[in-house]
């Protein structure tokens, strides 16, 4: 049987540099990619676009198994599986809530779980239990965070004998809360999707754990920006959002990756849940036509997709509400409370809008 790595279950060869699972030795126990990774945040290949969604799914949904699906708060909207009950038609699925940690301290638990239960049941989608994840980065063993016996609890309850399969998409925290698990960790973790390239099967209290490659999410931010600036769009820490008093025709960038504008502000609060790295302008709406056209990519308008922000897909709310987010897949989401009269979002054509009732 060939060997496979440790750190994100891809058969071992020391033939092909440029191919998955190289090691310059045989006898070691991790691919050179999850060495670098690990030890230098260094990807030597980018799988963010290179693991089969349907085929993860396809292959785990032949499994008598429970299914602890992670998912990652943060990114809620882009975490959501379309389908998820006919891929998995009638298996025992948990979610796992996890970077609870980058929500404000101030936002309940509870708040958090009615948010995902309404969502879930606006998109039709059934679990057995939801268990909300504290720090799993650097606290997971604290004793304040009983985060960690939770989720064992929940196996327990619903295990039944079987197997656990743990899955979700990609950087949502699997291989994270896998370590957590582990009396020894292992599995390489990094903010890089696609670091998981293969089942991984792992012996864990008499039955077996496994874990899974992330599922794609070709609607996200996060699978078409280069590696280089990942570390600059993923929060790492508890968010410290950036708040807007609006009035009249307002507009936002977000660096040179999303333009919001708003018409007709009547006293309009905007609170903006991105990671520090991303810088936020304001501006009148009726410059913001020049100002991106003359500083995109620039220090002003960047990070950015496009080189032309008239190529850029448009997005319009068809409903405004009193308070709703204004969520851009992989990025984070705008909050906006008070009455306007339009919404209108650009973004690169591969990325995703949702337009939902307030998370905050």
């Amino acid at each position: 049987m060939s060997k496979k790595c440790k750190g994100c279950g891809v058969v071992l060869q020391n033939e092909d540099p440029l191919k998955i699972g190289y090691t310059p030795k045989l006898e070691g126990d991790l691919c050179q990619r999850c060495f670098r990774i690990t030890h230098y945040d260094d990807v030597v290949i980018s799988m963010k676009q290179g693991v089969d969604s349907d085929q993860v799914l396809q292959q785990i949904a032949t499994m008598n198994a429970l299914f602890l699906w992670v998912v990652d708060i943060f990114d809620f909207e882009a975490n959501m599986i379309k389908g998820m009950n006919r891929h998995l038609q009638g298996k025992d699925i948990v979610m796992v809530v996890c970077k609870r940690d980058l929500i404000p301290a101030t936002v309940g638990n509870a708040k958090i779980s009615q948010f995902i239960l309404q969502r879930l049941q606006e998109k039709g989608i059934a679990v057995k239990g939801i268990v909300v994840c504290g720090d799993l980065v650097k606290n997971a063993n604290q004793k304040n965070n009983d985060s960690i016996q939770v989720v064992k609890e929940a196996i327990e309850l619903y295990r039944k004998q079987r197997d656990v399969v743990v899955f979700g998409m990609a950087n949502a925290g699997k291989s994270t809360l896998l370590n957590a698990l582990l009396a020894n960790p292992t599995l390489t973790t990094s903010r890089h999707p696609g670091t998981t390239l293969d089942l991984n099967a792992i012996d864990y209290n008499g039955y077996t754990l496994y874990d899974t490659p992330g599922l794609t999410r070709y609607d996200s931010a996060l699978t078409h920006v280069e590696d280089k600036i990942l570390k600059q769009i993923i929060p790492t820490k508890e968010l410290k959002p950036k708040q807007f008093q609006l009035k009249g025709d307002q507009s936002l960038a977000l660096g040179g990756l999303v333009r919001l504008d708003l018409e007709g502000c009547e006293e309009v609060t905007c609170v903006c849940y991105f990671a520090p790295g991303l810088n936020i302008h304001r501006g009148k709406l009726e410059n913001a036509d020049k100002l991106w056209s003359e500083h995109l990519n620039d220090e002003i308008l960047s990070p950015s997709l496009d080189d032309n922000f008239t190529k850029m897909r448009t997005l319009s709310s068809t409903m405004i509400n009193e308070k709703m987010d204004v969520v851009i897949h992989g990025l984070g989401w705008f909050c906006l409370k008070g009455k306007m009269k339009n919404i209108k979002v650009y973004v690169n054509q591969n990325i995703d809008v949702t337009f939902r009732g307030a998370m905050i």
